[in-house]
């Protein structure tokens, strides 16, 4: 299975697993949004796009938006992890759309105080002064990624083809529950469908086919961890045509079917955990 869209819906989060309580662990996925992990302790092995990098203690990863990225389980370690929308800073729109990291990893940024504190800042801006939340978020970014980004190295990357997959994977994160084929796509987006099936099979990973399914089962596990409605009844609002064809993509993806996963998965309002949970099945 390839890789799975995630529609981000918040501008800045931050997990914080500096007691080791959760692995770093997600299957591969791709998003519009930064994504940095600062290893404060332990050893994993990630991937981004087609290398695979050791992220080692002190080290700091960097995924650009739409940058296929997955981290295989390790034993537990200590980091943190922000995911970023890049809007949020477009003093340096330029630096993310342009281009990409000739490596995505930055060496030692542990025993640089002063890149160490900014990370530590912007782990505790939830417990910042509402008002000033946004302000001081954005300036802690600023010169954190101004410090970073002098650090790296950078390729050119095929601006066309990553504003056109952004352009698909948003129309189906908003239409998933649609009859979607590469035919809709190419009448609806005025692109060829040949090239549209490039763009899947070359940046993500996977068939059309199978990436929208992942989308529609990603979806039908918020509802059966966040509601009462019948199995059927979501199968039908995630846009599966019959009960069969949803059962078998559930399971292909998660490994059970969608009634053991309601009993077993715990009812939480955290989206991004429960959207961790499938994609590391996808």
């Amino acid at each position: 299975m390839g890789a799975m869209y995630e529609n981000k819906k918040e501008d800045f989060h931050c997990r914080n697993e500096l007691h080791g309580s959760y692995p770093l662990a997600f299957g591969a996925h791709l998003h519009y949004h930064l994504e940095l992990v600062y290893m404060v302790e332990g050893c994993t092995t990630c991937a981004v796009d087609t290398g695979e990098y050791t992220l080692q203690s002190g080290d700091v990863l960097l995924v650009f938006p739409n940058q296929v990225h997955r981290y295989d389980p390790s034993d537990r370690e200590r980091y943190l992890l922000f995911i970023i929308n890049p809007d949020m800073m477009p003093e340096l729109s330029r630096s993310f759309s342009g281009a990409s990291p000739t490596c995505p990893i930055v060496r030692g940024v542990g025993n640089d105080p002063y890149m160490q504190n900014l990370l530590m800042m912007l782990s505790r801006t939830e417990q910042m002064p509402a008002d000033y939340r946004d302000a001081i978020t954005k300036g802690y970014l600023l010169a954190f990624f101004g410090e970073l980004l002098s650090r790296m190295s950078f390729k050119e990357s095929n601006q066309n083809d990553s504003v056109t997959l952004r352009t698909i994977v948003s129309y189906c994160a908003q239409n998933y529950s649609r009859e979607l084929t590469l035919a809709t796509l190419e009448e609806e987006l005025h692109l060829s469908k040949y090239y549209i099936s490039h763009l899947f099979g070359s940046k993500i990973g996977t068939g059309f086919n199978d990436y929208i399914n992942a989308l529609r089962v990603s979806e039908a596990c918020r509802y059966l961890r966040r509601s009462n409605k019948s199995i059927t009844e979501i199968s039908t609002l995630v846009g599966f045509g019959t009960l069969r064809t949803f059962n078998r993509a559930f399971f292909k993806q998660v490994g059970m079917s969608p009634s053991e996963y309601r009993k077993t998965a715990p009812r939480k309002s955290d989206t991004d955990r429960m959207s961790s949970e499938v994609l590391q099945h996808v």
